[in-house]
């Protein structure tokens, strides 16, 4: 009944950061513990960020360390298209069976079954009746129990009354990691300047990140080029276009001015008092994180500023954000926001 798991998918080699952290740990937990520790654990996030790798590697962990464990992975889809067939089939009490005689049921992208009234109905009693006899559940979405749309409220609520672990968009920090984890098991030796580079401009997801990095690889390798940044703005151009093209300093401006609650017209003016001036300096920090203007660029489209003031914004905001952890969370957050 389980769908096959994909060997990469370990705990090993999921690169963990600030925004993955408590679903990584909250998955490694229910994995590693025979007792339900959260039940349901219900893991959301966005594409590409990390819920299938997880799932998987929960499955592979408990059939490892507790063999005696049964297991049952599959997706929603597939879930559904198993319910269906026993219906035509007129034996769906052996579906029953199957499904509530498990120790670990675990479900991927729920939200498929959304206005499936049938299935939804089925899944419901399925959940309710793993619940009382103990067995583990652990579902995936793109979305979270409240915000899904066409489900029952009474399986929402059932599947909001155990943890909820949401995955949100990749920092900086951890596209780097999954870069650098990536080409390690690669074997390839991939200048820390181009890895960077590829940090910088692929913005969606783990997922893209790692298919611009096998695409840079194998270009070179196959045209025989050396892996420099040049070469990477020449074969990831499209990607670093469209990334150019989602984030504008005007969208950051707008973005840090309802953030701060500010004027928008307040990140051009002459007004240096330090509720606007703050404000006015992660915005110019984020545009040159998140886009690829020049600082004379930049300070042009901040009231016709000077690169110098630039700069200097670039390193106030460094030197606070790392003294403190609080701002460093807020302009994280912010540039979490903008990337998605």
């Amino acid at each position: 009944m389980s769908a096959p798991l994909d060997p990469r998918y370990t705990f090993d080699n999921f690169v963990v950061g600030k925004p993955n952290e408590f679903a990584y740990a909250a998955a490694k937990r229910v994995a590693e513990t025979a007792g339900m520790s959260f039940n349901p654990l219900f893991l959301y996030g966005g594409v590409g960020l990390g819920k299938t790798h997880l799932m998987h590697a929960i499955a592979r962990c408990v059939r490892q360390n507790q063999p005696l464990r049964r297991v049952i992975y599959l997706s929603a889809e597939q879930f559904m298209h198993r319910f269906i067939r026993a219906l035509r089939q007129q034996d769906t009490l052996s579906f029953k069976e199957q499904f509530r005689s498990v120790d670990v049921l675990m479900v991927d992208d729920i939200q498929f079954i959304s206005g499936k009234d049938s299935t939804q109905e089925e899944f419901f009693h399925t959940f309710n009746a793993l619940v009382d006899q103990g067995a583990q559940i652990v579902l995936s979405a793109d979305k979270s129990p409240t915000d899904l749309d066409h489900i029952g409220q009474r399986l929402r609520s059932r599947m909001s009354c155990g943890l909820v672990a949401d995955l949100h968009p990749t920092t900086y920090e951890l596209r780097l990691g999954i870069l650098e984890s990536k080409a390690e098991q690669m074997g390839v030796p991939v200048p820390p300047r181009v890895l960077e580079f590829i940090a910088h401009k692929v913005t969606t997801n783990g997922r893209e990140v790692e298919g611009a990095l096998i695409r840079l690889v194998a270009h070179a390798q196959l045209v025989g080029r050396a892996l420099t940044v040049e070469t990477a703005q020449e074969v990831l151009h499209d990607l670093v276009r469209a990334h150019d093209r989602r984030v504008t300093i005007e969208d950051i401006q707008k973005r840090v001015a309802d953030h701060f609650k500010i004027r928008l017209a307040d990140m051009h003016s002459a007004r240096r008092a330090r509720a606007v001036a703050r404000p006015r300096q992660v915005a110019m920090y984020l545009s040159k994180q998140l886009t690829s203007r020049s600082l004379p660029y930049i300070g042009k489209n901040f009231g016709g500023r000077d690169h110098t003031t630039v700069m200097h914004a670039i390193r106030k905001i460094e030197e606070l954000m790392a003294g403190d952890p609080s701002f460093a969370e807020d302009v994280d957050l912010l540039r979490r926001m903008l990337e998605a």
